[in-house]
């Protein structure tokens, strides 16, 4: 049975100038790229998007998790 997973992506930090570099650790919400794909599709998407994609202070980067489907 094939395994499908789901590409997204979120931040990790939110602004806050009240802690240290005006950073605290949140986990942001999920913004879907693309559901119900190949862990092979699923690495090359985060791969692609991580690549296009800065970061940036809050460190949104893509990610994927199995899918539910």
């Amino acid at each position: 049975m094939t395994k499908y997973y789901d590409v997204f992506h979120r931040t990790w930090w939110k602004y806050n100038s009240t802690w240290p570099n005006g950073l605290e650790p949140q986990i942001g919400k999920r913004h879907y790229i693309k559901c119900h794909v190949t862990y092979d599709d699923a690495k090359e998407l985060c791969d692609n998007y991580n690549a296009i994609y800065d970061p940036g202070d809050l460190s949104d980067k893509a990610e994927f998790e199995e899918s539910d489907e």
